[in-house]
């Protein structure tokens, strides 16, 4: 697998940690309204995957000498 397949793969997984984080109220599983400092960090956490995933997709291959 690619370097650039496992950033995108990366970047699903951060976008989908960051989204269900903040509509954990809405799914039902929050404990009251608003976002929470716990959302807050759940959806910083979410991005700072999804980052990685982006610098993984966008960095060149190992070019082999």
């Amino acid at each position: 697998m690619s370097k650039r397949t496992i950033g995108l793969v990366v970047i699903v997984i951060g976008v989908v940690i960051a989204v269900v984080a903040l509509l954990l109220d809405v799914i039902g599983i929050g404990n009251k309204a608003g976002i929470g400092w716990m959302q807050l960090l759940g959806a910083a956490i979410g991005v700072v995957v999804a980052l990685i995933g982006v610098w993984l997709a966008l960095s060149k291959p190992a070019q082999n000498k």
